[in-house]
């Protein structure tokens, strides 16, 4: 019953916030918004210490049911090791604990949660992890079946779907997710829980409290028959069925060992279960009882054979940007900002970087196709805003609505508009009115803080053709003049991030 009560609760954890991560309208996330937020590591950076308490109580009456239940990763990782169970049963056998290695990992990502040194804090965080894998492999799939259905919806006269571009959004950070794809694919299939015991950092962290779990999987010595079931199939590998012992620090609280006992033997309980010492088993009686699981073929596989990762293609709509025009359109080229620029509600780029792990949340949910993941070593897959697709509307808010870690704090609608993230830059030897010597106007026109005025090329002179000028002051930084200015591949026009945002 514990282990059906388990599954169930994984599963809809699991599948909830998947589809958050898939879902580009933001729909979800006023329902289920909060399931990403009592992610443990989002929650201790957005300093949320009622959640972080939560957890942490959980863990201490429950043990590590976080990993099994809540965290996305991990639930990952028991669907494909499920999915190898099919064709191998009873394949895990107990091994020890690589001690070095997880309090290792756990200082190295400390060390670099501390010095902001995102490469290594953000790869190693899971629910980031299991963001990235979602963002970039998962979500082409999701975006192409929700385009089919559009066109199937529109030659039946009906407008509930829209199509949506599909494009790679980060070659770095589509790396980072394809490689972590498979290395946990690899490890879930052969060792089961492998990641978790040894690399997590948020499992090691829970395992030193899940020590004092008061409610444990117990063996009851007096029933055993050392059959070792459970521990062959332990997918945390921490059952020593011959000492009668279990690891708590890397017991998950799956409750796979219970249903498989065949004596009763291990039960959850909250107290060790007292009886007399173990009963006297025939040796060939153990013996026939393990010959009896053992599959026909004893062979271990070797190596996981993979079909291969998702193709990517960019599939570009042709719109109208330019006045007068349907033709197809040179695509735009990202300028060289010396300062990134970050979204409204991020407060500053060192807030962004030093809160954000990377999960791509914020990306997912862009309706405007702004927000992307930085491929920059000191600040990778950190999102960053670029104004090549489209621009930052004043009314959007969805980013600072579905952060779950503070690196974008929620802002209104009006406050948005005062925000000053960046301001726009004139570059003369691109603008069309040098280059071609016509007359434009399209920045000033599509403003919406009225900060970009059209003056006389020459003073004096009221024949002269018009050329922008930027008033600092009232810029927003929003991008509409950079996104809709008609010079390619670069912009006359684009924007200069702050390093501090600033109120106009």
């Amino acid at each position: 019953m514990l282990r059906k009560i388990r599954i169930t609760a994984a599963a809809v954890f699991f599948t909830v916030i998947t589809l958050l991560l898939l879902d580009f309208t933001g729909t979800l996330h006023a329902w289920f918004g909060w399931m990403a937020k009592v992610q443990l590591l989002p929650a201790v950076l957005a300093v949320n210490a009622g959640v972080v308490a939560a957890l942490v109580l959980l863990t201490l009456l429950f043990g590590r049911v976080y990993c099994s239940v809540i965290c996305p990763l991990g639930v990952f990782q028991d669907v494909v090791s499920r999915a190898a169970a099919r064709r191998r049963k009873n394949r895990f056998r107990y091994s020890r604990a690589l001690s070095w290695l997880r309090y290792g990992v756990l200082v190295l990502f400390l060390v670099a949660l501390a010095a902001h040194f995102k490469p290594v804090s953000n790869l190693l965080a899971p629910y980031s992890a299991y963001g990235r894998i979602v963002s970039n492999l998962f979500a082409p799939l999701y975006l192409w079946g929700n385009n089919l259905l559009a066109y199937l919806a529109e030659r039946a006269g009906s407008y509930a779907f829209y199509t949506v571009d599909v494009w790679v959004k980060g070659a770095a950070t589509l790396a980072v997710a394809a490689v972590t794809f498979i290395v946990l694919a690899v490890l879930a299939w052969r060792n089961g829980r492998t990641y978790c015991n040894t690399v997590c950092p948020v499992g090691t962290i829970l395992g030193l409290v899940s020590r004092f779990a008061v409610f444990k999987p117990r063996i009851d010595a007096s029933k055993c028959n050392g059959c070792g079931l459970c521990a062959r199939n332990c997918k945390a590998s921490c059952i020593d069925a011959k000492a009668h012992r279990i690891d708590y620090s890397r017991c998950v609280a799956c409750m796979d060992c219970l249903g498989k006992c065949r004596q009763g033997a291990i039960s959850f309980s909250r107290k060790p279960a007292a009886g007399r010492k173990p009963a006297a088993v025939e040796p060939a009686t153990v013996k026939a009882a393990v010959a009896a699981g053992e599959p026909a073929d004893a062979s271990r596989r070797k190596f996981l054979s993979l079909v291969g990762v998702m193709a990517c293609a960019t599939v570009r709509a042709q719109e109208k940007k330019v006045d007068g025009g349907l033709a197809v359109i040179e695509q735009k080229k990202v300028p060289r900002r010396t300062t990134p620029i970050t979204p409204p509600g991020s407060l500053a780029v060192r807030n962004m970087e030093a809160h954000c792990t990377g999960c791509q949340l914020c990306v997912a949910v862009c309706p405007n196709q702004v927000l992307r993941p930085s491929g920059k070593l000191m600040s990778l897959m950190v999102p960053e805003m670029s104004y090549e697709r489209g621009y930052c509307r004043p009314e959007c808010t969805k980013c600072s609505e579905v952060c779950p870690t503070g690196a974008i704090r929620p802002i209104t609608k009006e406050d948005k508009s005062s925000v000053q993230i960046g301001h726009a830059v004139w570059i003369a030897a691109n603008c069309v009115v040098n280059t071609d010597g016509v007359e434009c106007g399209n920045c000033a026109r599509h403003c919406p803080a009225g900060a970009i005025q059209m003056v006389h090329k020459e003073p004096g002179k009221p024949d002269s053709p018009r050329i922008p000028v930027v008033n600092e002051a009232r810029c927003i930084g929003c991008g509409a003049c950079e996104n809709l200015c008609p010079s390619r591949p670069f912009s006359a026009i684009y924007v200069e991030g702050h390093q501090n945002h600033r109120t106009v």
